[in-house]
């Protein structure tokens, strides 16, 4: 058994208890085999990032479930035939919480640091962070800088705000020469950012947001 994730954007014409009969029906195929629901997290009907099948939103369900392998080729043939479920995403789960929030460390600073008191201090602690932190939320363009609040430790792929701050103005991933991310880090959110653009949270360009 192994810990799944699924997001549906489901038809938004959709009532209530439609949406829920629907999905107990799809969770009670993929845990058919032992599995079991462990959450499920309605976010209701959002505007789309870009156009799915002529319709401008839906609504976004996020599930998060342990199955048996083979029980999920049947789950997702099912999810294709339905017509009312206008996209779908089935991941491994690495952690990641069903609300959309990335999960970031703790300040273990003392208070003193974080009053910024003492500049040259502030410099100094600075790259030492750089070296034993998570080295994620760098600065987007020019020197190397920290973008105000604490390291990412795990990126949620539906964490648009803070996707968001890792494209250009043209919607493409920063590189990491421009970051001064971990090429370990820059691997997620490559990963991150082509699961929330097939989901359409955020537009594979800009243009999509006109």
């Amino acid at each position: 058994m192994r810990l799944y994730e699924v997001v549906y954007i489901l038809d938004p014409a959709l009532e209530e208890g439609a949406v829920g009969s629907k999905l107990e029906k799809f969770h009670e195929l993929a845990t058919a085999n032992g599995g079991e629901v462990s959450s499920v997290d309605h976010w209701g009907v959002r505007q789309l990032a870009y156009p799915i099948a002529k319709q401008s939103s839906g609504y976004y369900v996020v599930a998060q479930f342990t199955a048996a392998a083979e029980a999920l080729p049947e789950f997702e043939r099912l999810l294709k035939l339905d017509d009312e479920v206008m996209r779908y995403l089935l991941v491994l789960n690495e952690g990641e919480p069903t609300s959309g929030q990335s999960i970031v460390a703790e300040s273990t600073k003392p208070e003193s640091d974080r009053d910024g008191d003492d500049d040259d201090d502030d410099d100094e602690d600075e790259d030492e962070d750089d070296r034993d932190s998570p080295p994620e939320f760098q600065g987007a363009r020019g020197r190397r800088r920290r973008m105000e609040g604490p390291p990412i430790v795990l990126l949620n792929f539906k964490d648009v705000s803070t996707l968001s701050r890792f494209l250009t103005e043209q919607g493409k991933i920063l590189p990491k020469r421009t970051t001064k991310v971990s090429a370990p880090f820059q691997r997620q959110l490559g990963t991150a950012v082509k699961r929330a653009r097939f989901l359409s949270l955020i537009p594979y360009t800009r243009r999509h947001e006109a």
